[in-house]
């Protein structure tokens, strides 16, 4: 949809995404069609490489202008980051690749600006993070580690 001018009405050359409300079913409401569906689980493969490294010191930055210290520290378990809001600090994983910590970055970034688990449940406070992550990472940070790799 293109974007118009409120008092004009002239398109002002910018594009609007909307997204249209559809219902979905659970895993748990369906059945396989037949023994020969494949697994319903989406495909997903570790987030790797260090093309998007220098993102992260703007981004340490963008924390800090939240009053948020960021640091990067072994995380015991399989979280790969946190943002303690109480304390106003943001932990990265610290073995893991720079786009991955730019990602968890990114997701624990939202949550300081307010998408948190009081607000919202934690399922629907994470679907709006990733959402957030979703648009400008899902291309680049993939194709950052894919042409690493190449």
């Amino acid at each position: 949809m293109k974007e118009r001018d409120r008092q004009t009405g002239e398109e002002t050359g910018e594009t609007i995404t909307l997204f249209k409300v559809v219902f979905v079913f659970d895993r748990s409401q369906v059945e396989p069609v037949s023994s020969r569906a494949g697994p319903l689980d989406p495909p997903c493969e570790p987030l790797t490489g260090d093309s998007h490294a220098h993102l992260i010191p703007p981004l340490v930055a963008f924390a800090g202008s939240l009053g948020y210290s960021v640091s990067s520290d072994p995380i015991p378990g399989r979280a790969r980051g946190f943002c303690d809001t109480k304390a106003k600090r943001i932990v990265v994983e610290a073995s893991s690749p720079s786009n991955r910590r730019l990602r968890t970055l990114i997701h624990e970034t939202v949550h300081a600006l307010g998408v948190d688990y009081r607000e919202y449940s934690r399922a629907q406070a994470d679907v709006i993070v990733d959402s957030v992550i979703f648009w400008p990472g899902r291309r680049r940070l993939r194709l950052g580690a894919w042409a690493e790799r190449r």
